[in-house]
């Protein structure tokens, strides 16, 4: 029987930044990289291709940090005010 596959869905996914980096917040996962029990995401910023970074695929997870899809600054003060509720 072979192993699932951890984080299946991750090439291709969106993303958005809690903060900025390097002065972008929306940014695509292009790249995948398996490490013994480490997955890592290639990122890359969707309006600057030049900014890109890997990080471990696990901070993904962390929606204090990351949201899922490409949120709108409104959409991420909503979702701000829910959690502090």
């Amino acid at each position: 029987m072979s192993k699932k596959q951890k984080f299946p869905y991750l090439l291709g996914s969106k993303w958005t930044s809690q903060k900025k980096i390097d002065g972008w917040r929306h940014f695509q996962v292009i790249n995948r990289k398996n490490q013994g029990k480490w997955v890592y995401a290639e990122m890359v910023a969707s309006c600057d291709s030049t900014v890109r970074f890997w990080m471990n695929a696990k901070l993904l997870q962390d929606r204090s940090i990351w949201q899922p899809s490409w949120q709108s600054l409104q959409e991420m003060a909503q979702i701000d005010h829910e959690n502090s509720c």
